[in-house]
């Protein structure tokens, strides 16, 4: 199909050439052919580059009706009258052509309802009003459609056109500039040239309409040379484009030079820095992904919110053989580029995992910092805790007791009733006492865990106020210390689900699989906890993680809370 098209561009070239040097009614037809089939050939030669490139764009069929769209207009020169109306009858359509080309840049497509109004209603300007201009006799003794002779009227209507599709190119550069305030400038030069063109373009387009309206300037000659200029600078938009190409396949080969300098194993700073070379873009962003944390992290290891980084960019994830590994968040022109995106990706995807674990060891090392003050704070918490429990129960019973057997002793021989009485009074002090310190045993180590995890989520269960259902799978018991956090993760997760969730059931389930054991404590409550809110739970992940395990919270809001842990137990 391409080559269809080249060979019909290649004789509409030559037959506007011949159109131009035997028409009668031209000034110079050889610089006035030269002009017409430069902006021709320009727009078909990129437009089939494009579309050779990208054949799922629209960009490169839509350069290439640009291009025929010039042809038709030179039929305008031909001395044959049906030739010379079939010209004139297209005469505006090319300019409204280039404005569609510049503002679907880069996709081909319109993509908002203004620019789809703007560009239809200049269709209907360029090209429905001209028809009602030829049938009213217009444009000459040529015109083989005329159905009444109004001549007047038919220049005031084509005045209203020129005027109309002038405010249209006005209304394009408009669109164009308030693309580029919201986008910033491209960080991509070749880019830039190709918009910036665009915008010229137009602003050429509205003066040659607007002088042949209204006269702007004085003399054939000066319009002439405006028009030339036009035509000149409308030609180059093309150029930029296929600039641009050649910008895109020397980035291409940059990737070789690319892997070379990654066999250093260059830290996350050095490795952004060769993808931007790489791809040319200096406002590249490179993000790593975490599992183990299921979220993005930057350079040097803090969270980062990648929908927020691409928000009005583009990003390409790159994955590994185990999912994610990074992304890059980039100029949205390169997304008309994915060989070099992918060879990038391809020749980096080494590099790219050293470099995330790189981060992620950053990460774990921020992380440890925090668990190791959490737990420096929650012993020194735990400690006076246990002194004051200690100092204002068992130990001022103890003191209370000791005050009772010395009185005890003073009056067991003179008055035994009141001694007697004395010691029941103390035995009582001491079953109380006895009482609170197996209470703070049974918090420092629950004695109910000797029996197994099983039985010991049984009895939380059993003392919980919500109706609490307990599912163990394990054949046997789990490691000591495993047993120990996941008692102690039931323990708060249900505290959690008694003070906040308004459940009315909740469900514990332990498994073992692929070495790890699993408990998930699940209640259908309001959701919306929040493991980052408060100390209890960021506590038990402390405890989890100290053992290489995670702690998830999933709590959307209405929807209940689930809490997961995951231990080794291999």
């Amino acid at each position: 199909m391409l080559s269809a098209f080249a060979a019909a561009g290649v004789i509409a070239v030559s037959a506007s050439v011949a159109l131009a040097l035997t028409s009668d009614h031209l000034r110079e037809p050889g610089v006035h052919a030269a002009l017409l089939n430069w902006v021709t050939l320009t727009y078909l030669f990129a437009g089939l580059v494009a579309w050779w490139r990208r054949p799922e764009s629209r960009f490169g069929p839509l350069m290439v009706a640009a291009g025929f769209a010039m042809f038709l207009s030179s039929l305008s020169s031909a001395n044959a009258g049906a030739i010379y109306t079939l010209g004139i009858a297209f005469d505006l359509a090319a300019g409204v052509l280039f404005l569609h080309v510049f503002l679907a840049f880069p996709s081909g497509r319109l993509e908002h309802l203004p620019e789809r109004l703007l560009v239809g209603a200049a269709y209907f300007t360029a090209f429905g009003l001209q028809l009602v201009g030829l049938a009213l006799g217009g444009f000459g003794p040529d015109n083989l459609v005329a159905l009444t002779a109004e001549p007047d009227a038919a220049y005031t209507l084509l005045r209203g056109q020129l005027v109309a599709i002038s405010v249209f190119c006005v209304a394009g550069i408009a669109i164009l500039v308030v693309r580029r305030r919201q986008a910033g400038r491209p960080h991509r030069r070749a880019l830039a040239l190709l918009v910036d063109s665009f915008a010229i373009g137009l602003v050429m387009l509205a003066f040659l309409f607007l002088s042949a309206a209204f006269g702007l300037v004085s003399g054939e000659v000066p319009f002439e040379t405006i028009r030339r200029a036009t035509f000149f600078v409308i030609g180059l938009a093309p150029l930029a484009f296929l600039a641009g190409l050649l910008h895109a396949r020397l980035a291409r080969s940059s990737v070789g030079d690319l892997l070379v300098e990654l066999r250093g194993d260059p830290g996350p700073v050095h490795l952004r820095d060769a993808f931007a070379r790489a791809l040319r873009d200096p406002s590249l962003v490179l993000v790593f992904w975490l599992a183990e944390f299921e979220s993005w992290a930057d350079l040097h290891g803090r969270p980062v919110s990648l929908e927020e980084l691409a928000a009005e960019r583009s990003t390409t994830i790159i994955d590994g053989p185990d999912g994610h590994v990074a992304a890059l968040v980039h100029d949205p022109s390169l997304d008309d580029e994915p060989e070099l995106l992918d060879g990038v990706a391809a020749a980096a995807a080494i590099a790219l995992e050293n470099a995330r674990l790189n981060v992620e060891l950053r990460a774990r090392l921020d992380e440890l910092r925090g668990s190791r003050a959490r737990i420096v704070e929650a012993g020194d918490t735990e400690r006076r805790r246990l002194e004051r429990n200690l100092h204002d129960g068992a130990q001022q019973r103890m003191v209370a007791i000791a005050l009772q057997l010395r009185l005890v002793q003073d009056r067991i021989r003179k008055d035994p009733e009141t001694a007697e009485q004395l010691v029941t009074t103390a035995r009582d002090e001491l079953a109380l006492s006895m009482s609170e310190l197996r209470e703070l045993a049974r918090g420092l180590h629950p004695a109910v865990l000797e029996h197994g995890l099983a039985h010991a989520l049984d009895s939380l269960a059993t003392r919980s106020t919500i109706p609490a259902v307990v599912s163990y799978e394990p054949a046997g018991r789990l490691p000591e210390r495993v047993e120990f956090a996941a008692y102690f993760v039931a323990s708060e997760a249900l505290a959690n689900v008694a003070k906040y969730a308004q459940a009315t059931s909740v469900t514990m389930r332990v498994w073992r699989e692929n070495g790890l054991a699993t408990i998930e404590i699940a209640d259908d409550g309001v959701g919306g906890a929040d493991d980052a809110a408060g100390s209890g739970l960021r506590g038990l992940a402390d405890r989890v993680e100290a053992l290489d395990g995670t702690l998830r919270v999933s709590s959307p809001s209405g929807a209940g809370t689930v809490v997961t842990a995951r231990m080794p137990c291999g």
